[in-house]
């Protein structure tokens, strides 16, 4: 039944793999278009130790991904443990004591906490002296009025917008939904910081939201724009002014992008990026057959398989604990690497309830290469993402609603 399912689901959802396909020839279009601008060569793999000076392949791959995403500047470095460190140098780097963070998509993701203070920390924003505010979504809308007054009354340094999900169950933010927000917080305030949490969502959508008046965006390259490849780091592109504020948090002040080795990580940054449009192309596909067939099984998902997308994540609201943990426990099982360990809820840091992952990835923690988690908590939602190739994300999907002895609606 299941597999009669799957032949169903990929006729009924040709025209969105082939949009799909488009885009990945138009990001892979303009990867390539910048490799050439910059003249990638193999000394670009050469590795720096030490101080770093001189990088040539890291300076190169800087300018790659700020021409890629529409910025001035970057900061692209392996020095980054993960997307949730690149926003808090992010932070540190704009923010100063008595300044105003606002947040307009509501609570941000867990791992950020501790690093705004929300839950204490004697090494938080909020120890320094940083106010935190927050503007809940309406209905998966920006609460325009409320950002709008909130505005009028306070003198704001960094707004903060948060595309993706989080562990929360709203819809993520496509840029043009960014794009009208930021009009009409320009009517009030021409000089805050509009900075996007841009994590899953590149290479989804082909404005970048840079484009749209964004002044920095932060994101992961064991995410995306690593395309698998790339073993760890993150990136922050954007204004250089600002950008160079965030460079000097990371390293330090008078030095900024200037040092920082390579240790031979430019070969795997480079290459993950050239395969970047191709590996979202397939997780996006992935995730497109999962949410027509858990639709037809009764499982809530969201977007919905026909629904526009703005990440490559997908939600899949179970609302029954042990129907969220055997389905991880599946996808563990039928990855690649790993596949003989049980996924089990267990404490994680950053996070205060125990929390359900499957990532049998080649790099630790990858959430571009198939993996599925989420919190021990109700309404119990899976949040999965990812696959490097559509065959192996539906080999793995396939044999796990077939364990799972799913009945059709």
């Amino acid at each position: 039944m299941i597999d009669e399912l799957v032949k169903k689901a990929e006729i009924e959802c040709k025209e969105i793999f082939e949009e799909i396909q488009d885009n990945e020839y138009y990001f892979s279009s303009k990867v390539l278009e910048a490799f050439r601008k910059f003249k990638v060569n193999e000394g670009c793999f050469n590795m720096t130790t030490g101080y770093g000076y001189n990088d040539l392949g890291r300076d190169i791959i800087e300018n790659i991904f700020a021409e890629v995403l529409g910025g001035e500047a970057a900061l692209v470095r392996n020095q980054f443990i993960s997307g949730s460190h690149a926003l808090t140098v992010a932070f540190f780097g704009l923010l100063r004591p008595g300044d105003i963070l606002l947040s307009i998509t509501g609570l941000p993701y867990d791992t950020l906490h501790e690093v705004i203070g929300i839950r204490d920390n004697p090494s938080s924003l909020k120890s320094f002296g940083v106010k935190y505010e927050q503007i809940d979504l309406i209905d998966n809308e920006f609460d325009i009025e409320k950002i709008k007054e909130y505005l009028k009354k306070h003198r704001v340094k960094v707004i903060e917008i948060q595309r993706s999900v989080g562990y929360s169950n709203r819809k993520s933010i496509s840029v043009l939904e960014i794009k009208k927000v930021i009009e009409e917080i320009r009517k009030i305030d021409k000089d805050a910081i509009i900075m996007i949490d841009n994590c899953y969502c590149e290479f989804v959508e082909r404005l970048s939201p840079l484009e749209v008046g964004a002044d920095l965006i932060v994101g992961s390259l064991i995410k995306n724009l690593g395309g698998s490849i790339a073993s760890n780091g993150a990136y922050i592109v954007g204004r250089e002014k600002l950008v160079n504020l965030c460079s000097e948090r990371l390293t330090l002040p008078g030095e900024g992008r200037e040092v920082g080795p390579s240790l031979g990580a430019n070969k795997s940054i480079l290459q993950g990026l050239y395969l970047a449009p191709m590996v979202v192309a397939s997780s996006l596909k992935v995730a497109v057959l999962t949410s027509y067939l858990l639709e037809n099984l009764g499982i809530e998902v969201e977007p919905r398989y026909n629904e526009k997308r703005a990440d490559i994540v997908l939600k899949l609201i179970f609302k029954d604990k042990d129907l969220l943990i055997n389905y991880v426990k599946g996808i563990q099982k039928y990855s690649p690497i790993d596949s003989n360990s049980d996924a089990i809820p267990s404490p994680m840091p950053g996070y205060d309830v125990d929390v359900i992952m499957a990532s049998g990835a080649f790099t630790q923690g990858s959430s571009i290469e198939l993996s599925c988690d989420g919190p021990i908590r109700p309404p119990y939602i899976a949040y999965q993402q990812g696959s490097v190739t559509y065959s192996y994300g539906k080999l793995a999907i396939l044999s796990v609603l077939k364990e799972l002895n799913f009945k059709k609606n």
